[in-house]
């Protein structure tokens, strides 16, 4: 719990075939959190701007609402009943964050194909904002489908990323600011915001970048889990953007004839991959680079500028 309030504190002073093997791990404390237990404005700011990917069999408009088909989380998945969250439903495969006015940026292995691009659904709002209410239904003006797959990357022990251009541009969500320097160094206070394993919005601190020596990505210790992936990996200081979470540990491991979540060490395991924004900020069109740069803090702006990031194409 002290590590979750560092982070909060920090702030206030500043599924498709290939989707199902990318999973990842607890390190330490598991700090997931809801939305509900958060009362920081910029953490819910930043929340609101994550989506959930579906396939899109499974959301179903009727009128102004739309119902989404999720399952049982621990039953579900043969969780034993000391598991965090066992209780709550899971429906998504993927998560995203909205970058452009209607751009979502996401995991290069969560959107493989255009073909595959026109099944999903990106649905803003599936988030527990009330203890004990579990969201079933969104406004249907929440959902979204895909327009065009504006390009991908997926490399196994690379960069992995997808921008997928939306039906239309979102209301009520704001696009997300990015570390548009494109460097990252080790020790750098990082957290998460996703839905791991397809469960409603989760908040996950308290982590660290342990390499960023690599070009396409950098390793960081966060408590995440398949259905994290295409997460967006925040700068626990400067609330940016440093990165989209893509890979990691294994999830569960077995206790008995249940499963538990697999816990490792801090520093321990391999940690979870997570493709420097750097890869992926050159591919948004030039209005939503210029739109954030004028957004930002103006010590910040003034720095970009002078590296002559209004000049990216």
């Amino acid at each position: 719990m002290k590590r979750i309030l560092a982070i909060v504190a920090a702030l206030a002073a500043a599924v498709p075939a290939a989707a199902q093997f990318h999973t990842k791990v607890i390190y330490g404390t598991d700090t997931r959190i809801d939305l509900y237990q958060v009362d920081n404005a910029r953490l819910l700011s930043l929340a609101d701007s994550t989506v959930a990917l579906f396939q899109d069999d499974a959301v179903s408009s009727d009128g102004a609402v739309a119902k989404l088909t999720t399952q049982s989380y621990g039953e579900g998945r043969g969780l034993c009943k000391e598991e965090p969250f066992y209780e709550q439903r899971t429906g998504a495969f993927c998560s995203g964050s909205l970058v452009a006015p209607d751009i979502i940026m996401t995991a290069g292995h969560c959107v493989p194909s255009a073909e595959e691009c026109a099944k999903i659904k990106f649905v803003f709002g599936f988030a527990v904002k009330q203890k004990g209410v579990l969201p079933e239904t969104v406004p249907a003006t929440e959902v979204y489908g895909c327009k065009e797959l504006i390009g991908r990357q997926q490399v196994g022990d690379g960069a992995d990323w997808a921008l997928v251009r939306l039906d239309r541009k979102v209301a009520g969500h704001e696009p997300l600011k990015l570390n548009l320097t494109g460097k990252i160094e080790p020790k750098t206070e990082v957290l998460v915001i996703g839905h791991p394993s397809g469960l409603p919005t989760k908040i996950a601190g308290g982590a660290h970048v342990r390499d960023s020596s690599k070009e396409g990505f950098f390793v960081a210790n966060l408590d995440t889990y398949g259905g994290n992936s295409g997460s967006a990996v925040f700068n626990s200081v400067t609330g940016l953007v440093e990165g989209i979470l893509v890979r990691g540990e294994v999830d569960f491991v077995k206790k008995g004839d249940c499963e538990v979540s697999n816990v490792c060490p801090v520093d321990g395991c391999r940690g979870e991959d997570v493709t420097k924004i750097a890869n992926v900020a050159d591919k948004i069109p030039m209005a939503a680079h210029k739109s954030r740069v004028a957004e930002l803090q103006p010590a910040i702006a003034d720095v970009l500028a002078g590296l002559g990031v209004e000049s990216l194409p």
